[in-house]
């Protein structure tokens, strides 16, 4: 039997449809000549009728199961012509689409499940309005030399042109609009309008308002996507840099409560070797400072296991960010200042100003407690985790009393000493500039 498994072919479609059916034909044909025979056994003997019978009856049943089988293909070409129309009408009109310059290229906010359907409807959108021609408007009734239809022409394909013009722009401005751009390429493609409808003018070309605003949307969909991606790049930074903060804390931790051990362990040798003496004095000044060493130890066991623990901190950086700007965090490290030092490090001009630093056994809750009563007032919107706060050193310590935060030192005044005798120095040099240019004159 033949293989009737592969596709219809793009091209004599019919064809293959009118063999299908001539095949079909014989086979019914072949089917009504075995039921002939089947009338002619009367001259057989009963045997020879019984086997012949077998025969034909065998021979129909694969006639009729090959007859079925081309009236499936039959119907399975047919479906396979309706999708090659669908495909020969999609490919046409996506070649209208590149002749208008609306190409369908890659958006980085199909990335987010959330913007991808909202981008899909976008452009969708877009499609049809570009298909309908109404994506650009001109005058009517214009004529080109004398002639309606080539003013038509004309028309028409200074549309396109226009539309093909803008749709370039469009496509440039998404694929380059970031998470702080995007008012930036929104004026550049309003230009690209702008200049479409100053040359234009003699005959009202212009794009639609509407099909403006779609493509407006969807560089605003995709800025936003790229401000989304900018945030959790931010957020994965400082989660990083907050778990090798707690790996230094814990390090700290392990290495204290080492050093604790191996003294105590020290202190109980001499001890013992005092109470074998018999000196009692000796022995009562060990015990003491045993009992110093066990509560040091506990100290550091207690905050080795309540993560909650640590120093909130109040800093400021009068010369880096002014005099109405502070930073409220917490640190669990042994040293808090080993923390301030750090954030003193050569990323910022001057040293911080340290206005509060005190123990708190659920410094999370207090420090957390702090940012939500100046969240009006965060500096950076977007990333959480920057914790700069426009607001004054007193005004966090009013905070605090308010609250009934023991604070037992507070220093209002930043010390600024860096700052302020690079001041000092700047104006020496102003004056002593000042005073060159006096004597030269």
């Amino acid at each position: 039997m033949a293989d009737h498994s592969q596709q219809v072919p793009f091209f004599g479609r019919k064809q293959e449809i009118l063999r299908l059916r001539d095949e079909v034909s014989r086979l019914t044909e072949d089917n009504s000549n075995m039921s002939s025979l089947i009338n002619q056994l009367g001259g057989m003997d009963a045997k020879q009728r019984e086997d012949m019978i077998h025969q034909l009856d065998d021979r129909i049943t694969e006639l009729n199961g090959q007859i079925a089988s081309l009236s499936s293909d039959i119907d399975t070409k047919h479906s396979e012509i309706r999708e090659l129309d669908k495909t020969v009408l999609n490919l046409r009109d996506y070649a209208d689409l590149q002749e208008d310059g609306f190409y369908d290229y890659e958006n980085p906010a199909e990335n987010s499940v959330q913007l991808k359907t909202l981008l899909e409807t976008n452009k969708a959108q877009q499609k049809a309005m570009v298909k309908n021609k109404t994506a650009v408007q001109t005058t009517t009734g214009f004529t080109f030399n004398n002639s309606a239809a080539k003013g038509r022409t004309f028309l028409n394909d200074m549309s396109r042109m226009a539309l093909s013009l803008y749709n370039a722009e469009a496509e440039n401005c998404v694929k380059n609009v970031k998470a702080g751009n995007l008012e930036t390429s929104i004026k550049r493609l309003d230009r690209c309008s702008d200049r479409i409808m100053r040359f234009g003018k003699f005959i009202d070309l212009r794009i639609t308002w509407q099909y403006r605003q779609l493509r407006v949307e969807e560089l605003r969909l995709t800025a936003k996507y790229m401000q989304a991606v900018q945030a959790e790049k931010e957020a994965e930074r400082e989660r990083k840099a907050e778990l090798r903060e707690q790996a230094k804390a814990q390090k700290e931790l392990d290495a204290e409560m080492a050093r604790l051990r191996k003294e105590q362990e020290h202190y109980k040798n001499v001890l013992e070797k005092m109470r074998e003496q018999g000196n009692q004095e000796e022995v009562a000044k060990l015990e003491a400072h045993l009992a110093e060493l066990d509560k040091s130890i506990n100290d550091v066991d207690y905050r080795a296991a309540n993560i909650r623990a640590g120093y909130v901190y109040v800093i400021s950086d009068v010369g880096a960010f002014g005099e109405r700007m502070v930073k409220i965090g917490m640190t669990r490290r042994l040293d808090p200042m080993d923390r301030i030092r750090e954030l003193s490090d050569a990323s910022v001009p001057f040293k911080f100003d340290v206005h509060a630093l005190f123990f708190s056994k659920d410094a999370v809750t207090l420090e957390t407690m702090l940012h939500h009563e100046f969240e009006d007032r965060r500096v950076n919107k977007v990333n959480a985790r920057k914790e700069f706060y426009y607001c004054t050193p007193q005004e966090v310590l009013d905070k605090l009393n308010e609250k009934n935060v023991a604070v037992v030192e507070y220093r209002i005044e930043p010390e600024a000493e860096e700052y302020r005798i690079s001041r000092r120095i700047a104006e020496k040099r102003e004056q002593s500039s000042g005073e060159n240019d006096s004597k030269e004159v």
